[in-house]
């Protein structure tokens, strides 16, 4: 064949991809392109939340760049102890090095996902400053691990992380970030002999939970006031990414004790995106319902730090992850 005749050939090739991919896009449909992406962790591109129809990749829109970005953190778990597995005291030198680099960064906000100290209420005192460097606005999830601190000053846990309360919402740009609260019905908050003790205990024993006892539900009242939540932004037209400390999905020992209602609450609304937790320091991702279930790794395991920077588009969630987290694209249903 002449020269002439493979570049025809290579353009038409070209152009049939790309219309492929193109009606792969508004059809909704998984389309196999032939080439390959790198593999998750260390920067690598997470080919579990990569599909063709999602091609565009890392680096940009055709307007441009994001319409903003966010950085995310989880289970920072700080403790003087130094620990094995978990490196409880270098936490406050891995997130100062986190927050350095955000700071050098033009981010909306900064969300940390619920376990900021291992235990103890004087650990606070320790990365409390640190995070407090940050530059961006900064939001708390509150975890199990932040209870971890004597009966009499459990109730003063809320007010150190900044909050007013441990469930609330926020919006940037049209996206409406939910902030929940798995602790809400668990042993955790609570004092020995409370009647909130009390009730979770029955809660526990009523359902028949095999779960672990360090997990936790959200409660009626939560549950609908995330129904309104939901509902308003939907009304809105603003689209959602719900945070928590404990995961939903996929099934794990690590799970919220009523995964499946929340999720069964969430997933007929389309405007949620995303659900993004930390507590399983292994990490995990999953897709049900259209809606991306993501787990970021604990920046306390291991002496290498995690952490993650997210972009926002008009059609996807672009995660950066640094040091051991994972890198993905998500697109929106």
């Amino acid at each position: 064949m002449c020269d002439h005749g493979r570049l025809i050939v290579r353009v038409g090739v070209v152009s049939l991809a790309l219309a492929l991919a193109a009606a792969g896009c508004r059809s909704g449909k998984s389309i196999s392109m032939g080439f390959s992406a790198g593999g998750a962790g260390n920067g690598g591109l997470d080919t579990a939340a990569l599909r063709s129809d999602e091609s565009s990749g890392v680096g940009g829109d055709k307007a441009g760049g994001p319409l903003f970005r966010f950085g995310l953190i989880a289970d920072c778990q700080y403790h003087k102890e130094p620990g094995t597995g978990r490196k409880y005291s270098l936490s406050d030198r891995k997130l100062a090095e986190c927050v350095n680099d955000f700071n050098s960064r033009d981010l909306a906000f900064v969300c940390h996902l619920g376990d900021f100290i291992d235990r103890d209420f004087e650990s606070f005192d320790v990365v409390g400053p640190i995070f407090d460097r940050l530059q961006a606005k900064t939001y708390h999830v509150i975890g199990n691990h932040d209870y971890s601190v004597v009966d009499e000053r459990k109730a003063e846990v809320p007010a150190v992380l900044g909050l007013d309360k441990t469930y609330y919402d926020f919006a940037v740009q049209g996206i409406r970030f939910v902030v929940l609260d798995g602790t809400d019905v668990s042993f955790h908050p609570y004092a020995e002999g409370t009647p909130e003790k009390q009730a979770a205990k029955r809660y526990y024993d009523d359902n028949n939970i095999q779960l672990p006892t360090w997990n936790g539900a959200l409660g009626d009242a939560q549950l609908a006031w995330l129904k309104r939540a939901l509902a308003g932004a939907q009304e809105r037209g603003e689209r959602v990414i719900l945070f928590c400390h404990f995961p939903a999905f996929p099934e794990n020992i690590h799970n919220l004790w009523n995964a499946e209602a929340v999720m069964n609450l969430i997933e007929p609304y389309d405007c949620v995106i995303a659900y993004i937790n930390g507590h399983n320091h292994h990490g995990n991702y999953g897709r049900r319902a259209g809606i991306h279930y993501v787990t970021l790794k604990a920046m306390v395991d291991t002496e290498t730090n995690s952490y993650a920077v997210v972009d926002v588009f008009d059609d996807r969630l672009e995660v950066a992850g640094f040091g051991r987290e994972s890198r993905r694209v998500l697109p929106f249903r």
